[in-house]
């Protein structure tokens, strides 16, 4: 009798393991689905630090030349040097 409770419960409680690796916490499903969100927040983290990358070397170029601020000036803003004529074609 007791050699049936004893593997009863042990039925019971490989049940319970069972479907906690399938459906609870750390579940199968649940770490696959982790996964996936961690590898798109690394590629979201590497083209941020492109990014950055890129603009840290603009502000370089901006502290360190003025080529870089004429070519802004003249293409952001339409400004022209003294004595140069700006001509423009349409489409």
């Amino acid at each position: 009798m007791t050699a049936r409770v004893v593997a009863a419960v042990l039925v019971v409680l490989l049940g319970v393991l069972h479907a906690q690796l399938w459906f609870g916490r750390g579940s199968i499903p649940e770490v696959q689905r982790l996964r996936e969100r961690l590898a798109a927040q690394r590629l979201a983290n590497e083209e941020a630090r492109a990014a950055n990358a890129r603009l840290a070397a603009e502000v370089q170029d901006l502290r360190e030349g003025l080529e870089i601020v004429e070519e802004i000036a003249r293409s952001e803003l339409g400004m022209v040097k003294p004595n140069e004529i700006l001509v423009q074609f349409g489409p």
